[in-house]
């Protein structure tokens, strides 16, 4: 049988491993949520300006950095959820 009690060392390092994964998780869901607004930002920006011609350059744009915002907020709530210890 198992021993699931925190207290002491247990519940310090829990706690700073619980800090540590969720400012990290979070520093790296915003950095995605930046390149994907960015480029969201400058795609749309790109198909304005250009019209048809540039379309498939803005759109590429705006869907190679949603790929990385959602890489990054799958990254980052895997760091918050191993910080948690689940």
């Amino acid at each position: 049988m198992p021993n699931n009690d925190k207290s002491g060392i247990g519940a310090g390092v829990g706690w700073v491993t619980s800090t540590v994964g969720a400012g990290v998780g979070g520093v790296v869901n915003t950095a995605g949520n930046v390149v994907g607004a960015a480029g969201r930002g400058v795609g749309d920006t790109v198909n304005n300006v250009t019209g048809e011609t540039g379309k498939p350059v803005g759109d590429g744009l705006k869907y190679v950095t949603n790929g990385i915002e959602g890489g990054a907020s799958s990254v980052g709530n895997g760091v918050k959820k191993a910080g948690e210890g689940k």
